[in-house]
């Protein structure tokens, strides 16, 4: 086996191997998946000489630890957490080198949930349909790690190396604010129930995962209460469940779903929602495209 591997010594909660997604087969019933939070995975891809399509390891919580076959450079963005390198203090959301056989740990989120850790050649596990992305609705890609996986690496690309000692990252939320353009199924609910969706102290619910945001807060009355036929859902769709609270779907959501959409929320704030702790308070800002 080539020299050029991590090997996992502590996966931690949940770590898995995202990309850019999958995208382009959700008519098949693929739904695009990738790291949640786009930009942390692309700024750490960036200050390890990556290109972006590169795949990189998304840590929950607690973070993971790996030892290096060969010499590698790293970086770790996303949820600040502390970093040690053979046990010493390592930076965090700057290059790393860690030595060949020693030990990089990422340690736990001291604010947000998922930390992202790149290594200078990506992590070059086999490709499904295009992407190296974890799916954890649909099981295609890499299993979530494992202590004793490999995980094969890369050759660098030297001449994309970060020309940076540290680069500036966004504070997970202390509060998140959505935008939401309304619709499609707004018509479904009471007048009240929409303005109470905009209008409402939500939280974050611990049940909340990759495939999407639960919240915690007022219950959104039905106008309409016949059953919806399955259609198709988005990145970032407001679906209300039996239980009346909204639901946002993230990265791993569904291709199809048969309960109402209440509105759509802007890709762009689809990061935040992702380094949102449970407790975390929502607020539904409506808006227009």
């Amino acid at each position: 086996m080539t020299d050029r591997a991590l090997a996992v010594v502590r996966s931690g909660a949940l770590t898995t191997v995202q990309d850019r997604g999958r995208a382009g087969f959700a008519h098949l019933g693929v739904g695009r998946s990738g790291a949640l939070d786009a930009p942390a995975a692309a700024l750490v891809n960036r200050l390890v000489g990556n290109g972006p399509e590169a795949a990189v390891l998304e840590t929950t919580l607690d973070g993971c630890a790996l030892r290096p076959r060969r010499a590698v450079t790293v970086a770790v963005g996303g949820a600040p957490c502390p970093v040690t390198v053979d046990g010493r203090p390592a930076a965090w959301g700057a290059p790393v080198a860690v030595p060949a056989g020693g030990l990089l740990d990422v340690g736990r989120a001291v604010a947000g949930l998922r930390s992202y850790v790149a290594v200078a050649g990506g992590v070059a596990v086999e490709p499904v349909l295009g992407s190296r992305s974890t799916d954890l609705l649909s099981g295609l890609g890499p299993p979530p790690l494992t202590a004793g996986t490999v995980l094969p690496v890369g050759p660098p690309d030297g001449g994309r190396h970060a020309r940076v000692d540290v680069a500036p990252q966004p504070g997970p939320p202390a509060e998140l604010v959505l935008r939401v353009t309304p619709g499609p199924r707004d018509d479904w609910f009471t007048p009240q129930a929409v303005r109470t969706f905009t209008s409402g102290a939500y939280e974050v619910s611990a049940a909340s995962n990759r495939i999407g945001l639960r919240t915690l807060g007022p219950v959104l009355e039905r106008a309409v209460t016949g059953e919806l036929p399955s259609e198709g859902m988005v990145l970032g769709a407001v679906q209300v469940p039996p239980d009346g609270r909204p639901l946002v779907f993230l990265a791993d959501h569904p291709t199809t779903g048969g309960y109402p959409v209440i509105g759509v929320v802007r890709g762009a704030d689809l990061a935040a929602a992702a380094q949102a702790r449970p407790g975390t308070p929502v607020r539904f800002v409506a808006v227009r495209r």
